[in-house]
């Protein structure tokens, strides 16, 4: 079966590039190889699915060509997906720092997308496995559904990031094999792990939360901190891990904004800092800083050191929770060889590539969606 265009992959970037080809009269095809669509979509912002932010700018996001994706964020703003999402009657809020999130469930933006993608007579295949594709006269694919065809190819596969829903590197090994190159992969918005003394001190305090400020790479984050049993986690965590190098510090001020006193108190380190943070926190770090000092012992002097280590705590993390964990895949496609425009490899006329497939990483926030439906559109408007 022949269409004018194939897009590999049901999720956030897929979806939206079919429907916007598919209402511009494309006969397009969506191949998914799970059961049904928008997996990911259905389980992010804790099942609210936090659709896109209103703040997005190119400076939320990382990529080898920090540039590369300000051309189709510039062209499918924020405001054009809610248009979408108003359109369809879903009640939505935003939450904090621009995050939009639905009131009820993400499955309303799933169906959103489907309902948008059958007016565009867009064909959705589930379940549709893929074997080989090869380039003639277009792209002829060999599938567990039979063979297709097609005058373009698009590529939104996403990346490494939840194996579980059955992500895999599918994506990146079609760019090599048509030549394209890839960036290093890792794991991006992923909790942090400790070892040794660090993870012995904090691993009894696990779920325990705080407000900090944490610095790595270049950037700093203002959120919350959440401990884990194997390390820890939470959206500050989550966005500075994008930025960290394994085998260098993550600064964390454990106090934004907050100074001890700089006379003696009538009390324990621990039971001053118990004030501002939760008790068992207060313990297990001062146990991990061997900073656990009576009032009579504790001059202005210790009181000062103390505050510059709440505020300047330099930790060093093992590694971290992996793809398993991570929501998002840092590197992809190289930006180098596509199209910012149109998201059309350079040398290889008719082959797309598009959302997390692509070497553009954003934020924690709803970023990482509205990239997908930026990068979805340009695709879709170009084909």
């Amino acid at each position: 079966m022949r269409y004018d265009a194939i897009i590999v992959g049901g999720g956030a970037a897929g979806l939206f590039c079919a429907l916007t080809a598919g209402q511009r009269g494309k006969r397009v095809a969506v191949l998914e190889h799970n059961e049904r669509v928008g997996q990911k979509i259905a389980i992010s912002g804790g099942g609210r699915c936090n659709f896109t932010n209103l703040k997005t700018s190119p400076e939320n996001f990382l990529s080898g060509n920090p540039g590369f994706c300000r051309s189709a964020l510039a062209r499918f703003s924020p405001w054009d997906f809610v248009a979408f999402v108003e359109k369809h009657g879903i009640a939505y809020h935003e939450k904090k720092l621009g995050q939009q999130f639905c009131n009820t469930s993400s499955k309303e933006i799933i169906r959103m997308l489907l309902a948008e993608c059958a007016a565009g007579g867009v064909d959705i295949r589930c379940g549709c496995r893929i074997g080989d594709v090869r380039q003639s006269g277009g792209f002829e694919l060999s599938t567990s559904l039979g063979e297709f065809a097609c005058d373009a190819l698009v590529i939104a596969t996403g990346g490494l990031s939840f194996p579980k829903l059955g992500a895999t590197d599918f994506g990146h090994r079609i760019a090599r094999q048509f030549g394209l190159r890839t960036t290093t992969l890792r794991p991006g918005l992923v909790p942090l792990t400790l070892g040794g003394s660090d993870l012995a001190a904090f691993r009894e305090v696990s779920g325990v939360s705080l407000p900090v400020r944490a610095s790595a790479g270049g950037a700093t984050f203002e959120e919350s901190l959440l401990v884990t049993h194997r390390g820890m986690s939470g959206p500050a965590i989550l966005q500075i891990s994008s930025y960290w190098s394994p085998g260098s510090p993550v600064t964390l001020d454990l106090l934004p904004g907050v100074n001890l006193p700089s006379r003696s108190p009538k009390t324990s380190i621990q039971a001053l800092l118990a004030e501002r943070w939760p008790r068992r926190f207060a313990d297990a770090w001062c146990v991990a800083l061997r900073t656990m000092v009576v009032p009579k012992s504790c001059s202005p002097a210790d009181l000062a050191r103390i505050d510059r280590l709440i505020h300047n705590w330099k930790i060093g993390f093992e590694g971290t929770e992996g793809y398993a964990k991570a929501e998002v895949t840092l590197g992809g496609v190289d930006t180098g060889d596509l199209s910012s425009k149109t998201m059309q490899a350079r040398s290889v006329p008719g082959l797309y590539f598009i959302g997390e497939v692509v070497d553009v990483t954003g934020w924690l926030g709803g970023y990482n969606f509205q990239w997908a439906w930026a990068s979805g559109h340009a695709a879709g408007i170009a084909l």
